[in-house]
């Protein structure tokens, strides 16, 4: 139970003292998804390559996207993105940029990134690849 959910449920509770505490119940079928969706939780880095790798692989995910910067805010190390096939523009944050430097995130900049969750649960990029410019 989060925070808020304690705090409404001692509310009720103060209407209804009678009121318990629900039992959590142990989760033992876990899918292999469940799993992936905890482990980009808070902190963990793990689905994150390291520097260099994966550029030299030459693959691409099928979870991987474009798009491009809308807007970043240098001095709090975070953004958006508007992704190329439409819909909301999706929360990025300078720790999850893994090729290119934040220099290069002006409005306009092309992206490649992977979307996760950030630690509140909400749609974020969990990783970010800046697009090198192509020279003509």
């Amino acid at each position: 139970m989060n925070a808020r959910q304690k705090r409404l449920f001692e509310d009720a509770r103060k209407k209804n003292p009678h009121l318990k505490m629900p039992e959590p119940q142990p989760v033992s079928n876990w899918t292999e998804d469940d799993l992936a969706l905890i482990k980009q939780g808070v902190g963990d880095k793990s689905g994150r390559p390291s520097s260099g790798e994966g550029a030299a692989g030459g693959e691409s995910q099928s979870s991987e996207e474009t798009g491009s910067v809308v807007t970043y805010f240098d001095d709090k190390g975070f953004g958006f993105l508007r992704p190329d096939n439409g819909g909301r523009d999706v929360f990025f944050h300078i720790s999850r940029l893994n090729e290119g430097e934040a220099t290069d995130l002006q409005p306009g900049a092309r992206v490649i990134y992977e979307l996760g969750m950030d630690r509140s649960g909400k749609m974020a990029a969990a990783s970010v690849r800046v697009v090198p410019k192509q020279t003509a």
